[in-house]
């Protein structure tokens, strides 16, 4: 069995979207370049990778980001996420 990797920011970037009032559904486990995270905030939902601050898409995410017709972001620390969600 494979293990989902996560990247080392993860757990400071749900904790910090958490504590700002977003709902987190933790992604990674899917693999086959499922984005990491749901993240749900005052009727809106975002598909988020986290990447660490050098970190790149593997080619799985690649692919799986190019056939999304949807909304994916790329975040790499705290403040990224959540300039997703919060007002500027």
């Amino acid at each position: 069995m494979l293990i989902a990797k996560t990247d080392n920011n993860q757990k400071e970037c749900v904790t910090a979207l958490r504590n700002a009032g977003a709902s987190v559904v933790l992604l990674h486990a899917v693999g086959r370049g499922v984005p990491d995270l749901l993240v749900g905030y005052r009727g809106q939902n975002w598909l988020v990778e986290v990447k660490s601050k050098s970190g790149k898409l593997t080619p799985a995410q690649v692919k799986w980001h190019s056939i999304w017709l949807g909304q994916i972001s790329i975040v790499r620390n705290w403040g990224d996420a959540l300039a997703l969600i919060l007002p500027h």
